[in-house]
């Protein structure tokens, strides 16, 4: 009888419980679509080829669950607003592959400021996409579509001083 009313308390709390974390506040900053750090794709192929926003939604998870995992990337990432994070790249993977999507986050310089990014971080991340892109079954002429409007982010997102 103790053990049922332990597991029913255990359920009710869960219950009770947000489903999600909430994000974190931040400092007020300028939404804009430029934010992305790149123009969008043309069309809409790419995006389809991710599955649209659910596909994108599982590689984002696939992607957010290696980078905190990963011992090359897992400290980087141990402070980050999770919520925040799965949001704003959802946001970004949709808008630039084309996508009915708008970004919402910071530029990438400020986002990615005292992080102490250096290559072998971003190069472990674009890793990290490129696994979640091929589970995911988006055909590689998409994913190199994808990951070349990304590629020019890594002069803001690299800390130059820490390489």
């Amino acid at each position: 009888m103790m053990m049922r009313t332990a597991l029913l308390a255990a359920a009710a709390l869960l219950i009770a419980a947000p489903a999600f974390a909430e994000e974190q506040p931040v400092k007020p900053y300028v939404q804009s679509d430029a934010n992305a750090g790149t123009k969008p794709i043309a069309g809409d192929a790419v995006f389809k080829a991710l599955h649209g926003q659910e596909g994108i939604g599982r590689i984002v998870d696939d992607l957010i669950a290696s980078l905190r995992t990963d011992p090359v990337t897992a400290d980087i990432f141990k402070a980050s607003d999770f919520e925040r994070l799965r949001r704003t790249l959802i946001e970004d993977f949709c808008y630039v592959s084309g996508g009915p999507c708008h970004y919402t986050g910071m530029d990438m310089k400020t986002a990615h400021q005292h992080m102490g990014l250096q290559d072998i971080h971003f190069n472990a991340l674009v890793q990290h996409l490129e696994d979640a892109m091929n589970k995911e079954g988006v055909p590689f002429r998409d994913q190199a579509r994808l990951l070349a409007k990304f590629a020019p982010m890594r002069t803001p997102v690299v800390d130059a001083s820490q390489n």
